[in-house]
């Protein structure tokens, strides 16, 4: 099973409304499977500030969370998600040396 996979199927006990996970490896130099966005829409972030939702969403992850480089979340509320409706684009990566 994909690593990419294993996200959405972890992210799924948030319940989202809305859940999309890329693969943003091939934008970085640290191999393939390391680097991934998430926007996660789920009324189960309602209340919570940024930390709390990706303490949340790290919860999901479990010991997957160990097996990645880097995770980019956007977290919404289904109200926020209507109000906003795209998530911010992610940076290039200027390499270790930057």
């Amino acid at each position: 099973m994909s690593k990419l996979t294993q996200l959405q199927d972890a992210f799924a006990a948030l319940q989202p409304e809305h859940l999309e996970v890329l693969d943003e490896s091939h934008m970085h130099s640290r191999g393939l499977e390391t680097h991934y966005k998430a926007v996660i829409v789920s009324d189960q972030f309602a209340g919570l500030n940024a930390v709390k939702r990706h303490q949340k969403a790290y919860a999901a992850l479990g010991d997957l969370m160990g097996q990645l480089h880097a995770l980019a979340l956007h977290t919404y509320t289904p109200q926020e998600w209507t109000e906003q409706g795209i998530a911010p684009v992610s940076p290039t990566c200027k390499g270790g040396s930057a």
